[in-house]
């Protein structure tokens, strides 16, 4: 175990960035062209149109990967410095995946006020701000501040990332059940930033029976204390009022995304319908052994690289910021989204099984493809 730690610390050493030139630098005119006097004129055409910043520097493929630290992986709140590697690893997987620049940045603060202030200010030097590991809920109220106020594309990939993944995952194990949407009952425990990302997507996919659940069991709008984004969970969600614990959410559900950190018993899923589908996602543990949940469930999914059916984020955000870039969007809408998870979904095509429901994370079709379809759905939002 040690050398396995010291060899990691060792691959880490001097982090894993580094900048490159695009342009070669070898001659006096090179330098001309690139600094005094040359930039001059890139300077003042980007004075008078603001518009061909995107044109004539790198923010038209640049990601600014922002965090406070406060909810990192399964490490939890280890503040900004701890953070840094995470975000290291970030960058390197959307410049591997996507073709895209990214630089981390990791803030001394856990004020929202001051987050969306700070990004709000560096904005002009990037093209688009992937929020991440910001602790729920603060993390719902920066992502939408910040959206109302930059014209560039923001978006917090513990949220959208994986609700988008998980789609994806979860439209192909329904083809292989050959069921509906709309005809399942759906349990998401967990409600965090994946947790209501992850119910929001599937209710504008058109699922109509999805159940919530917390620390504390279902939400409903019954419950006593519920912050202003569970009180929105219960009005969305839960039509048949249930109440109780997450064995009670899960008794006759069909599926169950798990996004917790919480343990289950054999008996909630055991309690489930038949040939359920189980996305059982927390890492490094999973809420439920995928080889326990799989005497009870037709499709079992986890976050681990170690095992099929694995509901990795990189899947996602690469092509999604490269789309958005593309198409020079403001925003990174829920039609994109969308159309991120149908493209993943449609990468495993008449290969699809029971333990093949997402193409693999290093799978080469899947940022590209991504990349189409999210520039595609954004342009035709504009008509």
């Amino acid at each position: 175990m040690t050398d396995d730690i010291d060899k990691i610390l060792h691959e880490h050493r001097g982090g894993k960035l580094r900048t490159d030139l695009a342009r070669p630098l070898t001659t006096r005119d090179d330098l001309s062209i690139a600094y005094t006097p040359g930039v001059a004129q890139v300077c003042r055409a980007i004075a008078a149109d603001e518009s061909l910043a995107a044109d004539y520097t790198w923010t038209s493929h640049l990601v600014a990967v922002v965090t406070d630290g406060t909810s990192v992986l399964g490490l939890g709140d280890i503040g900004p410095k701890a953070a840094m590697p995470v975000m290291e690893g970030k960058c390197v997987l959307f410049k591997r995946f996507g073709g895209i620049d990214a630089v981390p940045i990791c803030l001394d603060t856990t004020d929202p006020d001051a987050i969306v202030e700070t990004v709000r200010r560096l904005a002009p030097s990037f093209g688009g701000i992937n929020l991440e590991d910001i602790s729920a809920p603060r993390c719902f109220d920066i992502e939408a501040r910040l959206e109302a106020e930059l014209d560039i594309p923001v978006m917090h990939d513990d949220q959208h990332g994986t609700a988008v993944v998980v789609m994806a995952a979860l439209r192909n194990a329904l083809r292989l059940r050959d069921r509906k949407l709309g005809d399942i009952r759906i349990v998401v425990m967990g409600a965090g930033a994946a947790g209501v990302a992850v119910t929001k997507m599937l209710l504008a996919a058109g699922a109509t029976d999805i159940t919530v659940t917390d620390s504390r069991g279902i939400i409903h709008s019954g419950r006593s204390n519920l912050n202003p984004v569970k009180e929105e969970l219960a009005v969305i969600t839960n039509p048949d009022k249930r109440s109780g614990d997450v064995g009670e959410a899960l008794r006759g559900a069909d599926v169950l995304v798990g996004l917790s950190g919480a343990r289950l018993d054999e008996a909630s899923v055991a309690a489930m319908n038949p040939n359920a589908v189980v996305f059982a996602l927390s890492n490094p543990e999973p809420e439920v052994s995928p080889r326990l949940a799989a005497k009870y469930a037709s499709v079992v999914a986890t976050g681990r690289s170690d095992m099929p059916n694995q509901i990795n984020n990189v899947l996602a955000f690469p092509g999604i910021f490269a789309g958005a870039l593309a198409a020079r969007s403001r925003d990174i809408t829920p039609a994109m989204k969308l159309a991120a998870a149908d493209a993943i979904a449609a990468c495993v095509g008449d290969d699809l099984s029971a333990d093949y429901i997402v193409p693999s994370a290093l799978d080469p079709r899947v940022a590209p493809a991504v990349t189409v379809a999210v520039e595609a759905a954004a342009n035709a939002s504009r008509g």
